[in-house]
């Protein structure tokens, strides 16, 4: 996401993502995705920009998994990285959608928070969101 230049188009809003189109491709290795059955409870990372330059992983603790979730809240977890609680408190408005890896793969994405304690949050399974209808 850039505001200064189009870099895509977005051809979905939905419930399961933001599907569409880059102009360009993105540089660096893809990395392999989990299926539901490959996730486990336990530690984890979000991928986020909080300075606006870098993405950086930070780590999460994933605590539940809900696997028939609808709602866009198949992993339940809790932000652990010390320095991302320093500098945002947890999980903040614009780090939906941010990528959650687990052993080296791609299991989700970060989707909502829970308002009364931003320390904690829920994330999609990356399997719903690839067999998503768009």
């Amino acid at each position: 996401f850039d505001l200064r230049k189009q870099i895509g188009t977005v051809t979905a809003n939905t419930a399961s993502g933001i599907f569409g189109a880059l102009d360009e491709p993105v540089s660096g290795a893809a990395l392999p995705v989990a299926s539901a059955k490959q996730i486990s409870t336990g530690k984890a990372e979000i991928w986020c920009n909080v300075d606006g330059k870098t993405v950086l992983p930070y780590a999460v603790q994933i605590d539940r998994i809900y696997p028939l979730a609808g709602n866009g809240r198949n992993l339940m977890l809790t932000v652990t990285d010390e320095r991302l609680l320093e500098v945002t408190g947890g999980i903040v408005q614009g780090m939906s959608g941010s990528p959650i890896v687990q052993d080296g793969k791609l299991i989700g994405a970060v989707t909502h928070v829970l308002v009364n304690d931003p320390t904690r949050g829920y994330g999609i399974f990356i399997e719903k969101m690839l067999d998503a209808d768009r």
